[in-house]
């Protein structure tokens, strides 16, 4: 069996291939219950298939998909037979689907969010019925003590889509965004008290605010259920998004272990930013790699 450690020789060789041909089988790579993962997010300009292949070829172990329009996973591009095709390609692969990322927003008309969400959990079950992945998103922009009230409430409605729709719902707290504390996006879950509503953890929206690792596991993780990672770095004094380990500021050793004495057993997946997949000269194919190369070693020791 190929172990990450194993891979992680063989990758500058796979990086000049044009293709991975993902043909040898292999169990995915689970430590404690944590897989690692990749969001598709950062693979805008591939076909789902094709990014499931190249990410079973790296060595990941799960997947999750962006719904977002322009993404190849936008529900309105997936077919009932593009979806059972999925849901074969995926045990093809042997990538478990943890997450499905859709971009909501608490402020303003929620209609839309709401079919959002309930779009979102059709295909959950659709692509994955003996175990739905989560529904993943963001919450949206304003000043927090404006809208907390306002958000609240209307992530009360959220909570009872997901629960009638049998997924759960993790909502995370974003540095752009109004909820961009720790303690915002836990005083949100705490008021709402539905088991079909969690967190999802991200350092990187913590980084560079005197927020430590410690302290915001403590304080998030026992309403966690799914963790993205990348870095942050500040350039002209402005935070900047990166690919996990190119600021080399955040220790994923200490991460995971952390996370995992706190209880986390779910995802760590890789969000590569818009801020990097933007950029004219960005290779999802490379950054999957290179950020693979990086995480690996934390989960083998």
């Amino acid at each position: 069996m190929q172990t990450r450690r194993t891979f992680l020789q063989t990758v500058p060789a796979l990086a000049a291939l044009p293709v991975l041909a993902g043909d040898e089988k292999k169990p995915p790579a689970k430590d404690e219950g944590m897989t690692l993962g990749f969001s598709l997010y950062g693979m805008k300009t591939l076909k789902t298939g094709d990014a499931l292949m190249r990410l079973n070829a790296i060595g990941y172990d799960s997947v999750e998909f962006c719904l977002n329009p322009g993404w190849d996973a936008a529900p309105d591009k997936l077919t009932a037979k593009r979806r059972r095709a999925l849901r074969a390609l995926l045990g093809h692969f042997e990538l478990t689907l943890t997450a499905l990322m859709v971009n909501c927003s608490l402020a303003g008309n929620q209609k839309p969010h709401h079919e959002k969400l309930k779009q979102a959990a059709q295909l959950a079950h659709d692509l994955a019925p003996d175990a739905p992945p989560l529904i993943e998103t963001v919450m949206g922009n304003g000043k927090w003590d404006a809208v907390k009230n306002q958000f609240r409430d209307h992530l009360g409605v959220w909570a009872e889509i997901a629960k009638k729709s049998k997924t759960l719902l993790c909502v995370k707290p974003h540095r752009f965004g109004a909820c961009n504390l720790p303690e915002h996006a836990v005083w949100l879950v705490e008021q709402i008290k539905s088991p079909s509503l969690k967190l999802a953890y991200d350092y990187s929206h913590f980084a560079h605010r005197d927020l430590s690792l410690e302290k915001t596991i403590q304080l998030m993780m026992p309403h966690t259920r799914f963790i993205h990672v990348k870095d942050t770095v500040l350039r002209d004094g402005k935070p900047r998004f990166v690919l996990p380990g190119e600021s080399g500021q955040i220790d994923y050793r200490k991460l995971l272990r952390l996370a995992h004495k706190a209880g986390y057993r779910g995802d760590i997946n890789v969000e590569v930013s818009g801020q990097v997949w933007g950029q004219p000269n960005y290779n999802p194919i490379t950054a999957a790699l290179k950020s693979y190369r990086h995480l690996a070693p934390a989960f083998d020791q």
